[in-house]
């Protein structure tokens, strides 16, 4: 296999690891710490509503064991070292795998339809932690009670439309607000667990196993509560490439895991002790005077939460949309310093609205929790299922121990989604149907995508060919430089055909541009551009980006005339093309229903202009009619 044309960049190269550890707890772990918010309510409603003290430690060993195995092993141990050059989430372990063979139908379903479920957990995410952290005011004020959801819908309204500003101006107190929840909810259930240390023994896996073996449909039913504990471990892996692997291990072990085990603990105390759980049984390990600053902690927490959600679905989004998966959107860069920091307003307006319906729809975090768990734990199972892959191809371990390994993650895995799935008809369905929707758009457009490519192969020229007819027609050459937009890498361009045919003149320096991105997230600089001449005043530049990486035109051709290009860059003109699809009459292209589909979306996506931020004046759009 070929030396890959990437190099790894990590912010650890510009940033001390303190400081990336801090930015961790506001960026990764929003999900995951605020899941104490609902989580054991949940599971203690899937018990029966009460507990004995025999029981409510079964219930923590869960917890307890749940956090370990499937965040700390499975995924901070194992997964985030199924890094794409620095780079994590499924799609870049799919793109990774992808290098090996081109063609892998089962991996990309696995990735894409992964990366799809990803989408319903960020639509649910805010709507259950939001709901859950302002339920907590019916504790000091009941008469509250119908004001909840109006008061949660306009904070997740709030959320929405604040995000076209960037997260810049607000993203420095994050890491401070997320370190403070951490250590007050660890206290907090330190104090339960000072006062009844006995709930210590849940460390014993064996009272998780006997409340299994002894309780039978219902200890079924309760690992989908448990399964909440652990929705927010995907993000560990998926934002490990703008945090790097190290301060999101050290942020865990060092203060998260320790903090979520103290307060499902201190929550376990209070049901031992006899303690009220009329209402969420998180709030009442406060005490009544801070009460109300621990809810306006929680909303916080749970805002931040939310927004690492929303900024996660907008990079995976740009993610798909460079790998060909997706149609181009409009981007928007929110901050110079940072490529993370970015905007894309149809999937922050889509994603509002779902979210939005979701709490209505629903109500209260109780009933969301019933819709909350499927999407994760699927996602879960496929990415153990490109590990198994991963451990075989690029660590090389033998069958045996990738048996052993994911084997052990796959049957845990499929544990908890088959217990999800008992909440199906419950609201499960939501995000199911929400990830078929954007994986079937991912697919056709995907489809549309190559169709369009072998028509347009079919309508090129060899170079010679055309060179010497436009000689022998007497083609006048015009000044300025002409740089023809093309995905043909070999042959002449239908766009210089038809610009020829119908213009009737040819600029005196031609350039034919391609843009080639990797499966790879970074390419190194001296690897960035190929340039073959042609003919005199004639070129083929093949400019070459990682997936994670926003292509830039202008500075591409200043540097092909620093490495010799005499190209006029005072007079350049961008040509595009701009396709009308239409659908093939004789049956050969594609269903019509996936014509029709494909052909909104390509009319509705960016302009290739825009994608590419080139200079609006300067560029000319040719249409063209296609048949796919």
């Amino acid at each position: 296999m070929t030396t890959p044309i990437v190099e790894e960049k990590t912010p650890s190269h510009t940033a001390s690891v303190s400081a990336l550890v801090l930015t961790a707890m506001g960026i990764v772990f929003g999900d995951i710490g605020t899941s104490p918010l609902y989580t054991f309510k949940t599971v203690l409603d899937l018990a029966g509503g009460s507990a004995t003290p025999q029981v409510a430690l079964g219930l923590l060993s869960l917890l307890f064991w749940t956090l370990l195995i499937t965040t700390s092993l499975k995924y901070v141990t194992f997964v985030m070292r199924a890094d794409n050059h620095g780079e994590g989430g499924i799609l870049a372990l799919m793109a990774l795998l992808r290098t090996h063979k081109h063609h892998r139908p089962m991996i990309t379903a696995c990735g894409l339809f992964g990366a799809a479920l990803i989408y319903g957990d960020g639509a649910i995410t805010p709507a259950i932690s939001v709901l859950s952290a302002i339920e907590g005011l019916k504790i000091t004020a009941p008469t509250i009670a119908p004001y909840i959801l109006p008061l949660s819908v306009a904070i997740l309204l709030g959320l929405f439309a604040f995000q076209c500003k960037g997260t810049q101006c607000i993203g420095s107190i994050f890491g401070p607000v997320m370190t403070l929840w951490f250590l007050v909810i660890g206290g907090l259930g330190l104090w339960g667990v000072v006062q009844h240390p006995e709930v210590l023994l849940a460390l014993n896996p064996w009272y998780g196993i006997d409340f299994l073996l002894t309780h039978g449909k219902v200890g079924f039913l309760v690992l989908g509560g448990v399964f909440l504990a652990v929705t927010g471990a995907e993000a560990l892996y998926a934002d490990m490439g703008h945090i790097g692997a190290r301060p999101i291990r050290l942020a865990w072990y060092g203060l998260v895991l320790p903090s979520l085990m103290l307060n499902y603990a201190g929550q376990t105390a209070l049901l031992v002790s006899g303690g009220p759980i009329e209402v969420n049984i998180f709030y009442q390990l406060c005490p009544p005077a801070l009460l109300v600053p621990m809810i306006l902690l929680a909303t916080l927490a749970t805002i931040i939460a939310s927004q690492a959600i929303i900024t996660g679905a907008f990079s995976m989004t740009r993610q798909a949309i460079q790998l060909g998966w997706c149609p181009r959107l409009e981007i928007t860069q929110t901050s110079a310093e940072g490529y993370g920091q970015i905007y894309i307003g149809v999937v922050n307006w889509l994603l509002m609205i779902v979210t939005v319906g979701l709490a209505v729809l629903f109500g209260s975090s109780d009933r969301l929790a019933a819709a909350y768990g499927i999407a994760v734990s699927l996602t879960m199972l496929l990415t153990t299922s490109l590990l198994f892959v991963t451990m075989r191809e690029v660590w090389k371990w033998s069958l045996a121990a990738s048996l052993a390994v994911a084997g052990t993650f796959c049957v845990i895995d499929v544990t908890f989604f088959s217990a999800n799935l008992t909440k199906f008809l419950d609201g499960g369905w939501v995000p199911l149907a929400l990830a078929i929707a954007i994986y079937t758009v991912m697919r056709i457009w995907r489809c549309g995508s190559v169709a369009l490519a072998k028509h347009m192969q079919v309508l090129t020229e060899p170079v010679d060919h055309f060179l010497t007819r436009i000689q022998t027609s007497g083609v006048p050459r015009v000044p300025g430089t002409a740089v023809f937009l093309s995905k043909s890498r070999e042959q002449t361009p239908p766009l210089i055909i038809w610009h020829v045919a119908h213009n009737r003149a040819l600029h005196r320096h031609i350039v034919v541009l391609s843009i080639v991105i990797t499966q790879f997230p970074w390419v190194q600089e001296e690897k960035r551009l190929t340039i073959e001449q042609i003919a005199p005043d004639f070129w083929r530049l093949i400019g070459t980006y990682g997936f994670m990486e926003k292509p830039d035109i202008p500075q591409l051709l200043q540097q092909a005339r620093t490495l010799g290009c005499d190209l006029d860059l005072s007079d350049v003109t961008y040509y595009v093309g701009y396709e009308t699809i239409l659908h093939c009459p004789d049956g050969t292209g594609l269903p019509l229903w996936q014509e029709k589909i494909y052909a909104l979306l390509q009319r509705n996506s960016a302009q290739i202009h825009e994608y590419l931020h080139l200079p609006r004046e300067s560029v000319v759009e040719i249409g063209r009619q296609v048949e796919v």
